[in-house]
């Protein structure tokens, strides 16, 4: 499984993937962060398509070209929001890695690369949300060999080290 799996640290705008996931808000019109720069990277066209999909709601995703971007397509989701770990946010976030990973299936798409899904400005804690990403994965990635590659890409060293840690629990998880 680790073969499939790799933990990078860099911008994940620049990858040669068929699919980038961008943590969108609801709307899907851009926003900052990482949402921000897929969208400036993208370009113009990527926000016209998403002015079309109507939004999307939390723990789902939706798919569009990728435009300038080196990969051919963004897979849009939209992660919970911290709120202490109580409001279902383990459950959302599950869903996004499924929900995107299906699609990608759907599409034919063999590599693709995740940011750390609510990471940022929604507070999730990176080491939850390293380990449900993995996990998460991992088990998609079992059932489903269609998929090649998975990459998380952290821009962050903390998120970068708990992204470590737990693909690392996962490929030893007797260690």
């Amino acid at each position: 499984m680790r073969d499939r799996l790799k933990i990078i640290k860099g911008d994940i705008t620049q990858l040669e993937v068929d699919a980038i996931v961008n943590t969108a808000n609801a709307s899907l019109l851009g926003g900052g962060g990482i949402d921000g720069a897929i969208h400036l990277a993208a370009g113009p066209g990527l926000l016209e398509e998403c002015k079309q999909l109507g939004g999307c709601h939390v723990g789902h995703a939706k798919i569009t070209q990728g435009y300038q971007l080196p990969a051919k397509y963004v897979i849009h989701t939209v992660g919970p929001i911290w709120r202490g770990g109580v409001k279902g946010e383990s459950r959302l976030l599950c869903s996004c890695y499924e929900e995107t990973l299906t699609i990608a299936l759907k599409n034919g798409i063999r590599t693709i690369a995740f940011p750390a899904i609510s990471c940022g400005i929604y507070g999730y804690p990176a080491t939850q949300a390293a380990t449900i990403a993995l996990k998460e994965t991992a088990n998609f990635l079992e059932l489903h060999h269609e998929i090649e590659s998975v990459a998380f890409v952290c821009y962050d060293e903390n998120i970068h080290e708990a992204f470590k840690h737990a693909l690392d629990a996962i490929a030893n998880p007797h260690e």
